[in-house]
């Protein structure tokens, strides 16, 4: 038979407890025996008045937007609203069923003030990395290395081509506050050092974001998020927010590896990474700090025409001189010069050059320079560097780094498709670092939380 009507009656006291409704499975349970704020307040301590009304507990702040990373919750109006509903949510923050959620500008408040000074978003994303190495997760041995572009806030319609484009011309003053922080980035490599060129459109909103193609679609205005990992559990040890051209990603790789030096003494054996990476500067930079460079060449030494390339010449490095394939030497210099300017070039590169008389009389010249007197090869400065990595790429273990590199790329589409960040909500150099930053430690989080998960305790009768 039908039941009586349900009908909610008032009540003017429950026995109602957070801890008995929250699931022992749980994913918050789990992360909850991983997060370490004790020390915030002491960081914080400094900016701070000494005066005035008290604060909204920055720990309060940080367990919210922790909640908004790992559950994907971008939006902080939302992230106040889900807290505020959500049982779970309230035990991981430590707000009871009558505490006041804190509201949604608090977050941009002090985003933009004390957390940014401070550091402490850094200092968050880094207390993730030294538990991840307290519980086992990183060796510290085998690093990989990636970027992936992330969309900006900003478009076309609001941006302007670079020949109209002056920076020495904005007053900061008067300018939006992601403008005055690209314009206190100028002379970082991650934004404004990194390469002379002028990108196509420059954003109005966000001149730190970089107007590119290279998904090979319609351009958009981005950011890059460089992640460096251990491959062994996969735990991200750095991360860095540069623009989105290879020289910034470059410069953040050395970075991230001087960083990760000097906060947790880690000296990997190698690093992996694409052919980005590979050019001669960075190969020789890692052969010089002793790391093995796991990276595919960048070079453009093929001929199209089917001649000899120059990997058919023998380096003979006692002479400084190359050998062809019939023998012959192709050297730099052939006397000493008196003249300095007649002498190397200092460029980086140097020629090495055949007699055209042995070339002209070679019975392999259509294989080797059909439409040129003599053969002449180009050998940069790093070569050495670049044939270590060469030879690596022979190797077993090189194969075995190529399938460990994927798990950059995995953190990646789990960053975009679980996290939700696909497009940064927050404009400027600071503000992408700030994202980067809180959404690395929720994939840090969630990973010792996978491998380590709470104990299932019987729920009480």
């Amino acid at each position: 038979m039908m039941g009586p009507r349900q009908e909610a009656q008032a009540a003017l006291f429950y026995a109602f407890s957070l801890e008995d409704h929250v699931p022992q499975d749980h994913l918050l349970r789990s992360i909850d025996r991983f997060v370490d704020l004790d020390s915030i307040r002491a960081h914080l301590a400094d900016f701070y008045s000494h005066t005035g009304r008290p604060s909204v507990d920055p720990e309060l702040l940080i367990r919210m937007l922790l909640v908004g990373y790992c559950f994907g919750i971008r939006s902080e109006r939302r992230l106040c609203e889900e807290v505020h509903l959500n049982l779970a949510y309230r035990w991981f923050c430590r707000l009871d069923l009558t505490d006041r959620v804190p509201d949604h500008s608090t977050f941009s408040k002090n985003r933009h003030g004390r957390f940014r000074e401070s550091e402490l978003l850094r200092r968050l994303f880094e207390t993730t990395v030294a538990r991840c190495i307290a519980e086992g997760l990183v060796s510290g041995q085998r690093l990989a290395v990636d970027a992936s572009l992330i969309e900006a806030d900003a478009n076309k319609q609001n941006s302007t081509p670079k020949e109209d484009w002056d920076a020495t011309q904005i007053d900061p003053s008067d300018a939006p506050r992601a403008v005055r922080e690209y314009l206190d980035t100028l002379d970082k490599a991650a934004f404004g050092a990194a390469s002379e060129v002028q990108p196509k459109f420059t954003s109005h909103s966000d001149p730190a974001s970089q107007w590119t193609a290279a998904r090979k679609g319609p351009a958009f205005f981005s950011c890059s998020d460089n992640y460096l990992i251990d491959t062994d559990h996969g735990v991200i040890v750095d991360v860095e927010a540069t623009r989105s051209i290879r020289q910034a990603e470059l410069g953040s790789t050395k970075t991230m590896l001087k960083r990760v030096r000097d906060r947790f003494d880690l000296h990997p054996e190698r690093l992996i990474a694409d052919t980005a990476y590979g050019t001669g500067p960075m190969l020789g930079w890692l052969v010089d700090q002793g790391i093995a460079p796991h990276i595919p060449v960048f070079d453009k030494s093929g001929r199209p025409d089917g001649t000899w390339t120059r990997a058919d010449f023998e380096w003979d490095a006692g002479n400084d001189q190359y050998i062809c394939p019939e023998g012959h030497a192709l050297k730099q210099f052939r006397r000493n010069y008196s003249d300095p300017n007649r002498g190397p070039t200092g460029k980086g590169t140097a020629e090495y050059r055949a007699l055209k008389l042995t070339c002209q009389a070679c019975p392999s010249k259509q294989k080797c320079c059909p439409n040129a007197d003599a053969r002449s090869i180009t050998r940069e400065e790093h070569e050495d560097a670049r044939q270590i990595a060469r030879d690596i790429a022979l190797t077993r273990q090189y194969e075995i780094s190529m399938k460990l590199r994927k798990k950059v790329e995995m953190l990646f589409a789990h960053l975009k498709r679980i996290l939700g960040l696909g497009r940064l909500r927050l404009r400027g150099p600071y503000g992408a670092s700030d994202e980067f930053l809180l959404a690395a430690a929720a994939q840090n989080l969630r990973k010792l939380a996978k491998i380590f998960p709470a104990p299932q305790h019987p729920r009480k009768a």
